[in-house]
Order: C-alpha cells, then structure tokens, then sequence
C-alpha cells in the first residue's frame, strides 16, 4: 500500500496547494514590491501571472506525487529521478511557452524559475522514494508477521498433538478394566463417552481458542470415565456460571491437569480424589486437587504442565500460576 493511498483527491489538492505555496515563496516576498511599481493593466496582468505560476506549481507538485506513488512505486532511485527530470522539463517548457504567448514581462528565463522547478523535481523524486521504502518496508512486516503466525500455529498444533498418544493409552487402560469385569453397559456407555472424547481432541488441531463451555463439555464426557475406571474414587466438583461460559482459553487446557491428578497422586479407598473447578474473583480457572504423592515417583517428563505453560503463552501471552503447599495442588488458568 502507498503512502497516500488512504487519502482523498481533495486531500491531496490540498497537500499540492500548500506545498506550492513553499515553492512560489520568493514570489509572495516581492509581490508587494513589485505591485508598488506597476499601475492598470500591468498590475492587472502581474497579479493573474502570479496566480497562475502559483496554480501551475500547484499542478505540477500533484501529477509528481501521483506518478510517484501510483505510476512508478517501484522505479529505482536513478530512474526514478530520470522520469521526473523528463516529467518537470517538459512542465518548465510548457510555463515558458504559456508566458511569452501571454507577452507578459516576468523573466522566463531567471535563476529563481529555475530554481522552483528544481526543487520540485528533486523533492517530489524523493519523497516517492520514500514512500516506495515505506510500502516495502510494510510489505516486509507483514510478512513476517505472516510467517511468526503460521509459525505460532505449527508450534501450537505440535504441542496439543503431544496430549493424543498420552491420552489414548490411559484412556485403553480404563476400557480393558471393564472388559475384564464384563460389565457390557459400562463398557458400552464407556466406548460412546471415550468416542466423544476423542472427537473433541481430534478436532483441537484446527482450534486455537475454544469457549469455556466447550471445554466443559469436554470435561463432563471425561469425568464419566475417570470415574468408572476408579470406582467413583474420582470425583469432580465443577462450579462456573454461564454468565462467564464465553471466556476462552487454548483448546484441552484441563485434559492434562486431569492427567496429572491421575499420574500423582494415589487414587483408592482410603485416598478419594475429589478435583475442583471453579472461576476466582481475578476471572481465572482453577483446577484444585488434594495431594496424595504415590510411595514411587511416577515415571514422566512433566511434559503436561510444561505443553500447557507454552499454549498459553503462545496463544494468549499469559502465564499460568501453580500453588502446590504439599496439601492441595492447585493451577489456575488465566482467561480471556
């Protein structure tokens, strides 16, 4: 886009009328002076011939920057001045002519004349060439930016397609249970909730943001099935008003928080896991559950927490906070 793409024809009169009067200032100086010495026609005949080499300036100074900006916008700096020579010699040849047809007494020929017309040329040229650095320079930050999009994507869809390997094969462990207790029902509303799971996750890849809700949802079709494979020994106590059910955060943001509980922290009888989600008063999420640390350290990578920290500061260039007092373990998710 050029410099002066956003602006009108009227606007741009206006920027030649004022400029001209910058050019034709040696002539607003004397015209006082040489008005004082002339009578009747004569100071009739200066005064037109002024407005007129005013008005001509002013025309000349509009065609330049039109060619400039929408002619020639991408002409190198030496061509660029060439055409802009050949564009004011002709416009000098064109005044000359108009002058002596009008037999008016103003020097044609004079250093000042030349001089305006000079200037004109030679700010003009420059003045589209910066321009041309300007649009170019824009160009090359939209493109980056482009490509810090596309690139922020890549990273983004790498991380949530990190959670489906994990994910599957927990959620195997859950169906072989039932399959070895032969509870059919179980294992039949087992298979629908694990395909609705699955259809959530497998369309993450084309989400960035979701709404709370839907995240939600998701979580309702999850809970089922954490509860059955321990025995409702997994309980979830989710608390949000649907006034803040449009709130956004990265799509499977609570998946892995709920993974995490499972991974460790001891789930039987005597240690019943009861996972809360609830909004704060600083509209956050949290996702709060008591700790029960297994007798062995469970083997992972921490990759859980870590994906979840680097989508959303990605993805909304905010941090997650993390409180663990050895009690409770708690995350709360910022919103947007």
């Amino acid at each position: 886009m050029n410099l002066l793409d956003k602006y009108s024809a009227l606007k741009l009169v206006l920027i030649s009328l004022v400029s001209a009067v910058f050019i034709v200032y040696p002539n607003i100086a004397c015209f006082a002076w040489d008005l004082s010495f002339l009578d009747g026609a004569a100071r009739t005949s200066h005064i037109w011939f002024f407005l007129f080499r005013y008005l001509f300036f002013t025309g000349l100074i509009m065609v330049l920057i039109k060619l400039n900006l929408w002619k020639m916008d991408n002409f190198l700096l030496k061509k660029r001045f060439f055409y802009n020579f050949l564009t004011s010699a002709v416009a000098y040849s064109l005044y000359v002519g108009v002058s002596v047809s009008c037999c008016t007494k103003a020097d044609c020929f004079g250093s000042i004349l030349l001089f305006q017309f000079s200037v004109v040329w030679i700010i003009c040229t420059f003045f589209g060439h910066v321009s041309y650095l300007y649009s170019e320079q824009r160009k090359k930050e939209q493109e980056i930016e482009q490509l810090k999009i596309e690139n922020l994507q890549s990273r983004c869809d790498a991380l949530a397609n990190q959670i489906n390997p994990h994910f599957f094969f927990n959620s195997l462990n859950g169906l072989t249970a039932l399959i070895r207790k032969k509870d059919d029902e179980k294992t039949l509303v087992y298979v629908n909730k694990l395909s609705d799971v699955f259809r959530y996750i497998l369309q993450s890849d084309k989400k960035g943001l979701v709404r709370l809700e839907d995240e939600l949802e998701f979580v309702h079709a999850f809970r089922y099935m954490m509860e059955v494979r321990f025995a409702n020994k997994l309980t979830f106590d989710i608390d949000v008003d649907r006034e803040h059910l449009n709130l956004k955060l990265p799509v499977l943001s609570i998946l892995p928080l709920i993974d995490n509980v499972v991974v460790h922290n001891m789930i039987d009888s005597q240690h019943k896991m009861d996972v809360k989600i609830y909004l704060n008063g600083q509209t956050e999420l949290v996702v709060s559950n008591p700790v029960y640390p297994k007798l062995s350290p469970p083997v992972t990578n921490g990759t859980g927490i870590k994906n979840l920290e680097h989508r959303f500061s990605l993805l909304m260039n905010r941090q997650i906070r993390i409180e663990d007092d050895g009690e409770t373990f708690t995350v709360f998710l910022p919103l947007t």
